[in-house]
């Protein structure tokens, strides 16, 4: 799944940023948020999402 990417002004409100942080922790079951800093400016938050799929008993087995 490809995030489209979001620009936000050049003097970042700290709501704004804190906004795209929840939004990107929402409805994460599994996973991680990694947020970069340059500078002390927040220039990237990346979502990293797992998928655990869980074997079905007898799933596999032949009788």
């Amino acid at each position: 799944m490809t995030t489209p990417i979001r620009s936000l002004e050049s003097n970042h409100e700290p709501s704004s940023i804190l906004r795209e942080i929840q939004t990107a922790l929402r409805d994460l079951r599994f996973g991680a948020v990694e947020i970069t800093v340059h500078n002390g400016q927040v220039v990237q938050i990346e979502r990293k999402e797992k998928f655990r799929l869980q074997a079905q008993s007898g799933a596999g087995k032949t009788t």
